[in-house]
């Protein structure tokens, strides 16, 4: 006897659709921090191109996941939050995360680049404090 499998729902597969476009769940994930702007979402995912970043939150904020603020100062300056819809996905993308951990391999590479710009937050880290005449020495 054949097993019947239940169609997936409109709503479901647009909910996947919608999360699971490519960045779109990191961009999220950056948002969790809270209010942010664009330069730091950019470097908080070090591959994503300026076109795709912009394109992403466009449609976050067309499905109202994102709200985009717009600060008049000098230059201007533009952040990023999420909605009270795009918090709500706090606990998926946590079990995503759990998830990933346990059954996503890293390759090695990727071992490589994690310490690759971790070398590199540290080095800055370090060229900020001498360029500000603060000691590094004890």
């Amino acid at each position: 006897m054949a097993q019947i499998v239940p169609q997936v729902g409109a709503r479901f597969h647009r909910a996947v659709e919608l999360i699971g476009s490519r960045w779109t769940g990191a961009i999220i994930h950056t948002l969790m921090q809270g209010k942010t702007r664009y330069a730091l979402i950019k470097a908080a995912i070090p591959d994503i191109t300026d076109r795709m970043l912009s394109e992403r939150l466009r449609s976050l904020e067309a499905e109202d996941l994102v709200t985009r603020w717009v600060i008049a100062d000098t230059p201007v300056r533009v952040e990023y939050e999420l909605t009270d819809k795009g918090r709500s996905l706090e606990s998926a993308l946590h079990e995503i995360s759990a998830w990933a951990d346990r059954w996503i391999p890293l390759e090695p590479s990727e071992d490589e680049d994690l310490l690759d710009h971790s070398d590199k937050r540290a080095d800055t880290s370090h060229q900020s404090r001498a360029a500000s005449g603060a000691s590094t020495e004890i």
